[in-house]
């Protein structure tokens, strides 16, 4: 065998060798992707299309059966659009909520340290035990915010037991949630903003705060934005707790979500196929509205 022949073959072993070795690191991983991920979503979509019942012990294939039904349940089309509407309200009060506590967090030195840690209580608490003290809280004869009310001479509000104030307490709530964990985040980009910039903008003329904010701030946390976006909706398309703690999709179904009817479906009336298209539908929006807002921004934003 000539030198040339030798050295190609000592080439391709060498080859070889490096892509096993690569392939033995990622296996782990991949095996870990099949496992939790990819194995679950094969399941739920063989569910999706049978019209199989919890504990039941065989299922009949129904094919799109179960899609169709869903598209023309009014109950569907409901939780969708109280999901939407929730979705909407929670968002932009999440993220320029958090923003805007975060800017005015930041500014402080002495006692910056206790305001984060009040601001992010919410985060490390029980939502669902939280959801039993904003009961009591917002009780129409016992909470204290009423009582506000009454002695600024306002009627009293029942907040979860109104139609039309139901859902928006809901979002004032899931924002509170939120507020806190999101202001880490813009903490965390504001303290990666150089000072230096500030300075040469103030130099250059811009000695107003909201045009340093508007020419340096907030361009320079566009991807701290996007993130807290994202990351925001898909939290806010989750909304199953407090839900499931004080309205129960009530009154009159103005409270009832999307996950909310999913739970219902799957563990109430055991229709598992069917709660399992759901949850299809369910995954498409966050994945339709995590992509469009994704590229939208990402086109905006400034690394």
């Amino acid at each position: 065998m000539t030198a040339v022949a030798q050295g190609a073959a000592r080439s391709r072993r060498r080859r070889w060798i490096e892509q096993a070795t690569g392939l033995g690191f990622a296996l782990p991983a991949l095996a870990l992707l099949f496992l939790t991920i990819l194995l679950p979503l094969a399941v739920l979509l063989y569910l999706s299309m049978t019209n199989y019942e919890f504990g039941a012990i065989s299922a009949d294939w129904v094919g799109l059966a179960n899609f169709q039904k869903a598209l023309g349940d009014p109950i569907i089309r409901r939780s969708v659009v109280n999901t939407l509407v929730y979705v909407a309200v929670v968002v932009p009060g999440g993220v320029f909520g958090a923003l805007l506590i975060a800017i005015l967090v930041h500014g402080r030195r002495r006692t910056r340290s206790f305001y984060e840690v009040i601001y992010f209580l919410p985060v490390t608490s029980t939502l669902i035990a939280m959801a039993t003290v904003w009961q009591f809280l917002l009780h129409p004869a016992l909470g204290p915010v009423n009582a506000v009310l009454r002695s600024l001479g306002f009627g009293q509000i029942a907040f979860l037991s109104e139609p039309t104030t139901a859902l928006p307490t809901l979002a004032v709530i899931g924002i509170w949630q939120l507020l806190g964990f999101n202001m880490i985040l813009f903490l965390a980009g504001l303290s990666a903003i150089p000072r230096d910039l500030y300075e040469a903008a103030e130099i250059d003329g811009a000695s107003n705060p909201i045009d340093r904010f508007l020419t340096i701030t907030w361009p320079l946390l566009g991807p701290t934005t996007m993130f807290v976006i994202v990351t925001t909706m898909i939290t806010a398309f989750k909304i199953f707790d407090t839900v499931a703690v004080m309205t129960r999709g009530g009154p009159m179904g103005t409270t009832e979500v999307l996950l909310y009817n999913i739970y219902l479906e799957g563990f109430q009336y055991f229709h598992t196929g069917y709660a399992a298209a759901l949850t299809f539908i369910f995954l498409a929006f966050i994945l339709v509205f995590s992509v469009a807002q994704t590229f939208t921004l990402d086109k905006k934003v400034h690394y």
